[in-house]
């Protein structure tokens, strides 16, 4: 039996716990019960999918139906991988150990790029064809994804048989029911993607034909056999309305966020010109002070968590947040619940919001400035000072915090040294800050500054701007690391191979295929892992394929070009993605959309204003 040879190989491998299941919180159901059964793949370890919140609250979604089971399925470490190549076990869910490749629907949620070749490996240990033209006309297993990255999703096109385009809540469900009757109704594979591509937000890749330029570019994207022209993601337009679990899984491990978490609200108001998710989940809906303390609340006391976080792009945007706080805090303390607000911002970040997280907490604080200098903060439309940054470093200072960290990225539009060495001075100034107060707090000051190399991602106004290259990433890198002189100044930076291969891989296209399938050939199986990613894999796979990685990562791209996303409508309109390059070029900021509505489009699916 499956379960046996699983049992025979835990005791050989690390964290055990990781692949056999049985967690409290867990669904388990009667498979004489069941129509559709969906696997939920998060495409690495399990240390980091059980940590991501849009997992768990699709698994109770779909679980909530009496008659679907979604169970999870994860990527094995190295060591399990190979005890299961050996003794012969196939990929298997958490919940039934049964193999995933008798499921209905096998379902992969796409966070981050360098995870796609853990996709190719777990459909391969799966024992599922890899390619969609590989599965023939039996409608099962339908192999399906969604997330953000299935914004474009074309470098993964021929492995998918279909994509998920915005928020699954409501859609998933859609998919299963139509899948239930068609296969009741003997209906083939084709049939039943046709039918599925009619549905708002599925994305059926092999209904639509690319045609290529001959330097490269996309010419047009055909539909076939009835396919709409443009796919239009979903949207949940009322979040206090929307599903939310009353129980998760708890794991018998610790996990990479080991914690309660409840979101607060969907989108962002700010319009940082770099950020992806801050255009994908527009439009900006927020729940209720009540609903947010009540499903925390709740999940606290089911799952026995003692710490929880208030999730979202950017909490403190929330309108009524003071309110949120005050009602949770009496609860949480009652409770010795630990409260947490990540995704703070410095502009609205009050010492009033301080006394109060400050009653649970006393650990670092993190924002985000992104750039070193006014200049290049106004290129990103990053709407934040110098002056307000050390203004809630202080009245951080004076609640008592000593340790904080700066997020920055390397390489923007525009970017020059000065930007750079903007960094290192403005790191400089909040050390000074510390100590030039005469009632400073006890304890050693960390000012930790992380530096990531900016990636030009699709649906950003900086989509058609190119990445900068290899070498010129590596001689700002040295410039920074010169220029901080201060003990109590930690610098990080990211390794701009992977950014690279990032950038090529966000702004890819169908091509790309054939680049995924040989790295993973070649032994890409974790790439998002340093442990496990090799550069040269990658660049060789891109060699073999006769394709460039620059031509996607550090090429600049017309207003007119069509992009391999073209067909996909997040709604929010390639002509304000334009408006908003040229006011980057210029200098120009735009304010926030509570302040005045930029036109993005994204309050469509309203049918009102967003504010």
């Amino acid at each position: 039996m499956l379960k046996d040879k699983i049992e025979s190989v835990l005791l050989g491998v690390q964290r055990p716990s990781r692949y056999c299941g049985g967690e409290v919180g867990q669904v388990v159901k009667d498979k004489s019960r069941v129509d559709v059964r969906f696997a939920f793949c998060f495409p690495d370890i399990y240390d980091v999918g059980m940590s991501h919140l849009g997992m768990k609250i699709l698994y109770s979604c779909i679980n909530a139906r009496e008659n679907y089971w979604c169970e999870r399925v994860f990527a094995p470490w190295t060591d399990m991988e190979a005890a299961m190549r050996r003794e012969g076990i196939p990929l298997y869910a958490l919940e039934s150990l049964d193999p995933v490749r008798i499921f209905d629907f096998i379902g992969f949620t796409l966070q981050y790029e360098m995870s796609y070749t853990a996709i190719l490996n777990m459909l391969d240990l799966a024992g599922v064809p890899l390619r969609q033209k590989g599965r023939g006309e039996a409608i099962a297993p339908i192999v399906v994804a969604g997330g953000p990255c299935c914004c474009n999703p074309e470098p993964l096109a021929e492995f998918f048989d279909l994509f998920i385009l915005g928020e699954g809540e409501d859609v998933d469900l859609e998919l299963m029911d139509l899948y239930r009757d068609m296969r009741d109704k003997g209906a083939t594979r084709s049939e039943f993607l046709r039918a599925a591509s009619q549905i708002e937000g599925i994305y059926v890749p092999s209904l639509y034909d690319v045609a290529y330029h001959a330097d490269g570019t996309i010419a047009s994207v055909t539909p076939l056999h009835g396919a709409p022209a443009t796919v239009r993601k979903r949207v949940m337009t009322d979040m206090d309305a929307a599903y939310y679990p009353e129980q998760m899984v708890v794991p018998y491990i610790e996990i990479v966020h080991d914690r309660v978490s409840v979101e607060v609200l969907r989108g962002c108001i700010r319009g940082c010109r770099f950020c992806q998710a801050g255009f994908l989940y527009r439009p900006f809906r927020e729940k209720s002070p009540e609903t947010i303390a009540r499903q925390g609340m709740t999940l606290c006391s089911n799952t026995g968590y003692d710490e929880l976080s208030l999730s979202s792009l950017s909490t403190s945007d929330h309108s009524r947040i003071g309110e949120v706080l005050d009602r949770l805090l009496p609860d949480t303390d009652a409770a010795h619940i630990h409260l947490s607000l990540p995704s703070l911002r410095v502009d609205n970040f009050s010492s009033s919001v301080l006394e109060k997280i400050t009653t649970i907490r006393k650990s670092g604080l993190t924002f985000a400035p992104e750039a070193g200098t006014q200049r290049l903060r106004d290129v990103i439309n990053k709407n934040v000072t110098e002056e307000e940054l050390l203004r809630t470093c202080g009245i951080a200072f004076a609640g008592g915090y000593t340790q904080v960290k700066l997020y920055f990225m390397m390489g923007l539009p525009t970017e020059t040294d000065a930007d750079i060495l903007g960094i290192a001075e403005l790191a400089q100034k909040i050390v000074n800050l510390f100590y030039d107060m005469p009632d400073r707090p006890k304890g050693k000051l960390q000012v930790s500054i992380s530096v990531a190399t900016f990636v030009p991602k699709p649906f950003t106004p900086f989509m058609f701007e190119p990445q900068v290259e290899k070498a010129e990433i590596l001689r700002r890198q040295a410039l920074l690391k010169q220029a901080v002189r201060s003990k109590k100044i930690k610098v990080s930076m990211h390794v701009s191979d992977v950014s690279q291969l990032e950038a090529a891989l966000a702004r890819g296209d169908r091509r790309l295929g054939k680049v995924l399938y040989e790295v993973w050939r070649s032994g890409g199986k974790l790439d998002s892992w340093d442990e496990c990613f090799q550069a040269d894999r990658w660049f060789d796979a891109f060699a073999r394929s006769g394709l460039d990685p620059a031509f996607y990562a550090n090429r600049t791209r017309s207003y007119d070009e069509v992009m391999p996303w073209e067909h996909l409508d997040y709604m929010v309109s390639k002509r304000f993605f334009i408006r908003e390059h040229q006011r980057a070029l210029a200098g120009l900021t735009t304010p926030s959309c509570r302040e005045s509505c930029g036109g993005c489009g994204a309050n469509q699916c309203l049918g009102r204003a967003c504010f």
